[in-house]
Order: C-alpha cells, then structure tokens, then sequence
C-alpha cells in the first residue's frame, strides 16, 4: 500500500525522526491521541466479554449493549488515526502559513522548536464519542431498569 504522504520529503515508511525530541514528540502523539482510543474500546470490549460469560441471560443485553460501543469506539479510533496521519506530513508553504495564521501561540513557547503542524483539538471525534457514550449510558439505564 503506498501512501501519498511525504515526511521531509521522504516516503512515510522510510522516515526516520531528527532527534531524540522529534522521537518524543511523535511518540506522545501517538500514545495521546491514537492509543487512548484503541484502549477504551479494548477495555470495554473486555468488559463485555466478562458480562456475557458470567452472568445469567437476563443480562446478555448489557453485555451486547457494551460490545456495540466497543466497536464503535474502534471505528472512531481508526478514524482518528488516519486523521493523525497527517500531522507531520510535508506541506506546501501556503497551507502552512494558513495554519500558523489560525493558531493560537502558546504563553513560554515562543522560542521553543514546532513539531509537525500546529495543534488543533480533535473537536468532531471527541464530539462523536460524547454522543455514543450519551446514547449508550441512556440504553444502559433504561436496561437496568427493566431488569
């Protein structure tokens, strides 16, 4: 599969950070954004597991009700990390002048190295987990109820 993204004008499976601080950043990056996504839908695919095996068939719905939000948090997670693909990918000089234009300087940052693009909240994904997780939390309540 062949990606179209260059990082310093090397192909993305060829790249290989700076430093030791480029190596830090990507690194968190990685671990903040795309991890903390992979790992929640992971912990509450194993809590799904434990409720469909250890209790009863009253609760099979609960059980069912966390295996649905597991998968969607893994097709959010997998979103995110397509759009985190880009955060260190080469761009033209406008377009990074347009996103140096919208962001906000950091207060004690001034002088301090930029890696990759500007920081931006993941305001949509973090969106769409708040209403999933809204919409499951109501299922569950109304499930709890009934048992």
């Amino acid at each position: 599969m062949q990606s179209g993204h260059r990082y310093r004008g090397h192909r993305a499976n060829s790249f290989l950070p700076i430093d030791l601080n480029e190596l830090t950043e990507l690194r968190a990056r990685h671990r903040t954004f795309d991890g903390a996504y992979r790992r929640t839908a992971l912990a509450n695919l194993g809590y799904a597991i434990t409720v469909l095996r250890l209790f009863d068939a009253s609760f099979f719905k609960i059980g069912i009700l966390f295996l649905v939000l597991s998968v969607l948090l893994l097709g959010l997670a997998y979103v995110r990390a397509r759009h985190s693909r880009h955060d260190f990918a080469d761009r033209t000089g406008e377009e990074m002048a347009a996103l140096y234009r919208r962001a906000i300087p950091t207060k004690g940052q001034e002088q301090a190295r930029e890696f990759g693009r500007p920081f931006t909240t993941a305001g949509l994904d973090v969106l769409a987990v708040a209403v999933i997780v809204f919409a499951v939390e109501v299922a569950l309540l109304a499930l709890v109820l009934l048992v």
